[in-house]
Order: C-alpha cells, then structure tokens, then sequence
C-alpha cells in the first residue's frame, strides 16, 4: 500500500451481537453482494498524554491484518467525511532491543501542530474480526462496502478497562449519499441503531474533551466576542500548519493572514484583552507574522514577474533578478518558516493562545456588551484610517516618498479597520459586514499598489546588472511603464472607495 489520502464517508451501529448480518439485494440499489471475506485487525492507537489527537477528533493507528494493513491518520473532512491518509507499515522503523515505534514522519508533519513536540505513546488496543462484503451495483461497480464487526479493545490509559462489542459499518465506495440514506434506513429496520460513540477508539478510551471554536450565546459580552474570534483565527492557522509543511498553494499566505488576524484582534480590543500574557502573545505573533512574510512577499514577487514576462522573449539576466532570484528567496524563506515551525517556541505560542480563549486576561471592558464593544473599536479604526487618508492629501506629488510611505500606513490602518470590523460576522444577526468588506477592498488595492511599487524597484535593479544590453534595457522601460499603470490604477480604485 503506498501512501495516499482517501475520503472515507461511513455510517456506524450498535447491533446485538446475535443479529444476522442484513442482506442488502433486497434494496433495490444493490443488484449483488460479495460472500463475506474474513479479516482479523490487530491495531495499536497513538496519542499525547492530554489526549491532544482525540480532542481534535484526530486518530493514528498502526494496524496489521486486512487488505490495508498499515498506519493510518483519521482527520476530520468536509460535511460527514473523514480524511484518511494512509502509509504502509515498513514506513516506519523499529529501533533498539525494546522494538520502540516510531511515527512515520509524513503522518508526524500531519499532526506536529496538535503533538507539538509531546511525546506520541499507545493509548488503544483493538482488535477486529471483520466479515467484509462489497456492495455492487447494475454496472459490477464496488457501491459500498459493509463490514460486519466482533471488537475486543482494551484502554491503556490509567485506569483503563477492556471491552467487547458488535458493530456495523457501512463505508461509500463509488456508491453515492442518496444510497447511504437507503442504507441507514435498511439497517435500522434490521435492527441497528445509532453506535453510541463515533470510533472504535472513542468508545475503547471513553468521552474525550473536544477543542472547538466556542460558540456565542443570546446575549454576549466583549470578552466572549474577542476570545471567540481568537479562537476561529487560531483554528485557521492550525488547519494551515500542515499544507505549510507539505508545501501547499496558498498555504504560507493563509497561516500569515491568520496570525496577523489574531494580533490585530488584540490590537483592535485593548481594554476587553489585556496583560502580560496577552502582550507576550501579540509579540510572538508579530514574529510570526514577520517569518511568514518574507516567504510570502518573494512569492509574490516570483509570480509577478512570471506574469509580467509571459510571452515575452526575456534574456536570463532579466529572468534571473525578477523571477530566479525571488524563487531562491522564497525557498530560503520557506526553509526558515519550517524550521520555525519545528521550534518549541512556536508550540508553546500555540498553547499560550488557547489558554487566553479558556481563561483571558480580563481588561476593564471585558464584561460589556459585545456589540456595544465592537461599534466602539470599529469606529476608532475608522477615524484613524481617516485621518491617515487626510494626511495623505497633505503630502505634495513631489515627495513620492513621503507619499508611498504614508499609503502604507493606511493599509495597515485598513487592515486593522478590517479585522476589528471581523468579529461582528460571529453575533446574531451579523454587523459591520459592509464596514469589513470595504477595508478589506482598500487594504487589496494599497496591497496592489505596493506590490507594484516593488517590482519596479526589482525592475530598477535588473536594469543595473553589467549583463543588461539595449534591447533588455528597452524591454525593462516597457515593464516600468507597465508596473507604473497598474500604481496609477490601484490608487484611482483606492480614490473611489474612500469617497
């Protein structure tokens, strides 16, 4: 089995161990059944001590016996699926006389953001005897499979217990959702019922404290309102950790943008949030934010140069400063954001953050009234970004900059008026969306109009280099002209939204 992510979207039950298994042609869906195809599992499960993977609904198993044979990473996907990446069990090796487990490390990048450096030591022990049948439909195609199951699982947590039960398991194949309603409602009628906990696990090691984004009630104060955006922000930059490491699209820019997100909440909401430990946060944030923007600022530089010489016939010294050499930057930068990622002291901002969100520093306005709270925020941001815009009307055509300078503080003055308007999407019903929404439009064009402003300085710099000739010289005026457009047209665009 070589290493690979499936969506696995099954339905579980609780049957009397007495109960036949159904036979599933007499639904109409189903035109043939497999006879059952015996499998005994023997599988070790794998956590922290805190039970960090479980209370992010996150199993690790190593498994033996069965068609899939091999460590598996269970996490949750979109809807009622579940992500399941799988490698085989000669990816990891055994060390030393003891035979000490080691984690393969593809499935160990997936989780570093929950383990965060703790130890992973086995927490379950279940085996299966499995009947296996394959659903097929009409056309021969595998519609789903079932799996009849006698479960023996002992808990090796403190004070753990064994236990035995019978399950059904019905998992999609090529089959579709409308079959698995048919299914649900066939094996209720045979006598399923809903399986009391949602894995093997979870029923082998018991209830397990679930980490989430809180959820506001009817009438929330300031302190719920900046703790719960916290929290939605931390989960984004979380889901981000692993597509960072794995070298996903997009992946450095969302975890920049949650953690700038995070420190602008902090920033937005002084008195709701505030202390030692809130301020040590923001500063680590700040670092973050900083690692992850110059991978993400020589990306962006890379792709703007790809895009400003496709179809032209560029000489290598003009690909070398304004695509090569922002290429080699950000693959530095990247391997500077991984390594800090592997740093305890990233981990230990992660946990700083959940423990504000469990228990904040309370500032003299934490129990206010949240919309009351965010009007207020919101407006300071608003007549700051403001007065920015008036002080930019102050600055003469000639002193560009002055000028450039000053439109990178209204950005982060728009960025800061956005974040702070963010929170208001979470009250019931949701306020300051049209406010977030034109911050965020301003931040977009004075975004565009940076990035242009420094690939002309790149540009300036290619036309410097000793290998430049005049036909490389004329091709640069024409890319200058082109960058210096696109200010113009991103400073119009800012114009007309600040009207």
């Amino acid at each position: 089995m070589a290493a690979g992510e499936i969506m696995e979207i099954e339905l579980k039950y609780d049957v009397d161990p007495t109960l036949p298994a159904p036979d599933f042609t007499e639904m109409t869906a189903v035109a043939g059944v497999t006879e059952p195809a015996v499998e005994n599992l023997d599988a070790i499960y794998y956590d922290t001590e805190n039970l960090d993977l479980a209370a992010n609904k996150i199993t690790l198993r190593r498994r033996s016996g069965g068609h899939d044979a091999g460590w598996h990473l269970k996490r949750p996907g979109r809807g009622a699926g579940r992500r399941e990446l799988q490698v085989p069990l000669n990816a990891a090796r055994d060390e030393g006389s003891g035979g000490v487990i080691h984690v393969p490390d593809v499935l160990l990048e997936q989780i570093r953001v929950h383990s965060r450096g703790r130890a992973l030591r086995p927490i379950g022990a279940i085996s299966t005897h499995r009947e296996l049948s394959e659903l097929h439909g009409d056309d021969g195609q595998i519609l789903a499979i079932f799996c009849n199951d006698t479960v023996t699982a002992q808990s090796l947590l403190p004070d753990g217990h064994a236990q035995a039960w019978t399950e059904w398991e019905i998992e999609l194949v090529d089959g579709d959702e409308k079959l698995l309603r048919k299914a649900d409602k066939f094996l209720r009628s045979a006598g399923a019922q809903t399986a009391g906990s949602a894995s093997k696990l979870a029923r082998t090691i018991g209830p397990t404290p679930i980490r989430g984004v809180p959820a506001l009630g009817s009438e929330p104060t300031a302190i719920d309102l900046v703790t719960t955006a916290i929290a939605e922000h931390l989960r984004h930059l979380i889901e981000q950790d692993p597509r960072v490491r794995a070298h996903e699209d997009d992946a450095v820019h969302q975890m920049r943008v949650a953690t700038r997100r995070i420190r602008s909440v902090i920033a937005a909401y002084p008195t709701v949030l505030s202390g030692p430990r809130t301020d040590a946060v923001a500063d680590e944030l700040k670092l973050l934010a900083a690692i992850l923007g110059n991978a993400r600022d020589a990306e962006v530089q890379a792709e703007r140069g790809e895009q400003l010489l496709a179809g032209e016939n560029a000489s290598a010294a003009i690909t070398s400063v304004l695509v090569e050499d922002q290429r080699h930057r950000e693959r530095l930068a990247i391997n500077r954001v991984l390594t800090s990622l592997d740093n305890p002291r990233y981990f230990e901002l992660l946990d700083e953050i959940e423990r504000l969100v469990i228990d904040p520093e309370r500032g003299p306005d934490a129990d206010r009234k949240a919309r009351s709270a965010l009007r207020d925020a919101v407006d300071e941001c608003d007549r700051d970004l403001r007065k920015a815009n008036k002080r930019l009307q102050s600055i003469g055509a000639s002193e560009k900059v002055e000028r450039q300078a000053q439109l990178h503080r209204i950005r982060k003055q728009a960025k800061q008026l956005r974040y702070s308007a963010d929170p208001g999407s979470l009250l019931r019903p949701p306020v300051k969306a049209a406010t977030a929404r034109r911050a965020k439009a301003i931040q977009e064009r004075l975004g565009d109009y940076n990035d242009a402003a420094i690939s002309r300085g790149l540009i300036s710099h290619a036309a410097a280099d000793p290998r430049i000739t005049a036909a490389d010289a004329f091709m640069l005026g024409r890319l200058d002209a082109k960058e210096e457009a696109a200010m113009a047209k991103s400073l119009r665009r800012y114009r007309s939204l600040m009207r």
